[in-house]
């Protein structure tokens, strides 16, 4: 089968399979004692599952199908689902269950999707790497035997969907943790802009950057998933490749790059351009200056030391050393630089939507490297300089509140890369629209 939502939704109508039956292929896959369920899904599968499937099948027999009925969807453990303990990948916060859905999950539920349960990622979603000490690390769908990183923070909704433990996964993306693990396992991730699906019901991280999005096998599948979760229909149809303005940064967001990752993002340009994508190699002077936003930790440890507070005084020694060490970059940083960054940030991102306004998207690698081995980041050292290159060009557009995308860009049975396309401020399903022509281009070359 297919894996997407599109084949899912057409094997529901004609009767060829049915919400408990996509449910069990899923649960056979987490449940095999060879595979990543138990790290993907520390907490097993949910107890409500099977009887979601069994309401949305009864429904379907009376006429009655949402958007997402019957498709099986796996959680990141930072949203709020009712009856469900939200943990954020941590052991520290207390066993309590949630009294109502987040409400993009609240939307989910309305469209009938079924909840196959609550991934793992990295402890309060604050790194790329994809650890987590405490329930284990979901191992890359490529390479698996060398045990490659999955990719954070959403690395359990990454390995769901390439896995085929779900079709879609929701995650949550700060400064690329839908897009970083989406590239190196191979699959599709969207970051909308911020504002487009409300934020409540989550475990925050940084509410300046935080927003939630998808991730799954195709662009068509993120956008039906998004599009529920916004409260939006999803685009029509993909844009036309013919004209299309994409700016090609170079500079920083090429430094570090690893020879495979620049070798197939080259070719996917190639391709592109072949397609009638008017490719322009631009400099953005907003990008030069996004350094300023990062002084003592940045925007993103000031407002998680704000939420830690009380609970890291107490409780420091359950934490994630790592985690709880990026939080306390923030104890230095005054008041007024917190409001300084706030005010500088705003002007960047008005100077980036005027920057922006003569393309249709921009194109860069995802990020610049290739998994690397769980094993070689046991030292601070390189987990830390690991860290801030799967980060470093995804965070771009939660720095200026842009929508993005990632899209794999490398041939079957290689190495997955990622290419990212950037787009303007609220322009999600524009991009969604040349996600859709970008990807099936790429594909095309491919057959």
């Amino acid at each position: 089968m297919e894996a997407t939502v599109a084949a899912a939704k057409r094997q529901l109508a004609d009767g060829s399979a049915n919400a408990l039956s996509l449910l069990a292929s899923c649960v056979e896959r987490i449940c095999n004692p060879g595979g990543e369920g138990a790290r993907v899904f520390p907490h097993g599968v949910s107890m409500a599952a099977r009887k979601q499937a069994q309401a949305s099948d009864m429904l379907r027999e009376q006429g009655v199908a949402g958007a997402l009925s019957g498709v099986p969807v796996s959680v990141k453990d930072l949203f709020d689902v009712q009856g469900d303990v939200t943990r954020a990948g941590a052991k520290v916060l207390p066993e309590r269950a949630a009294g109502t859905d987040a409400p993009a999950i609240a939307r989910l539920r309305a469209a009938g999707a079924v909840f196959v349960g609550r991934t793992n990622m990295t402890e309060f979603a604050y790194s790329g790497v994809g650890i987590n000490p405490h329930y284990g690390t979901p191992r890359n769908p490529f390479d698996r035997q060398a045990g490659r990183i999955p990719g954070g923070s959403s690395s359990g909704a990454a390995v769901s969907v390439s896995d085929g433990m779900a079709l879609a996964a929701i995650g949550s993306d700060t400064g690329g943790s839908c897009r970083i693990p989406a590239a190196l396992c191979g699959i599709v991730g969207f970051k909308p802009t911020a504002s487009r699906v409300p934020l409540q019901g989550t475990v925050p991280l940084s509410p300046s950057y935080d927003s939630v999005g998808c991730l799954a096998n195709t662009v068509a599948c993120c956008a039906a998933v998004d599009a529920v979760m916004a409260g939006e229909a999803p685009p029509a149809a993909p844009a036309s490749l013919a004209g299309l303005r994409l700016a090609v940064p170079g500079g920083m967001v090429l430094d570090g790059i690893d020879y495979t990752v620049a070798q197939t993002f080259s070719e996917a340009l190639r391709r592109l351009s072949a397609a009638g994508a008017l490719l322009q190699d631009v400099d953005f002077d907003t990008w030069g200056q996004l350094g300023e936003l990062g002084h003592g930790g940045g925007l993103v440890a000031a407002e998680a030391s704000a939420w830690h507070g009380k609970l890291m005084t107490a409780h420091a020694d359950r934490y994630d050393p790592r985690v709880l060490s990026r939080i306390r970059l923030a104890d230095g940083q005054l008041a007024a630089d917190y409001l300084r960054m706030r005010d500088r940030r705003a002007a960047l991102c008005r100077q980036a939507d005027a920057e922006l306004a003569g393309f249709d998207a921009v194109v860069l690698p995802t990020v610049p490297i290739m998994a690397p081995r769980i094993a070689d980041l046991g030292d601070n050292d390189a987990f830390f300089a690991t860290n801030r290159l799967l980060l470093r060009n995804p965070a771009i557009a939660n720095m200026l509140d842009l929508c993005a995308l990632s899209v794999p860009c490398h041939r079957p049975g290689e190495a997955p890369v990622g290419l990212m396309l950037f787009g303007r401020h609220g322009a999600d399903r524009r991009l969604l629209a040349i996600g859709l022509a970008v990807e099936a281009a790429l594909r095309q070359a491919f057959r």
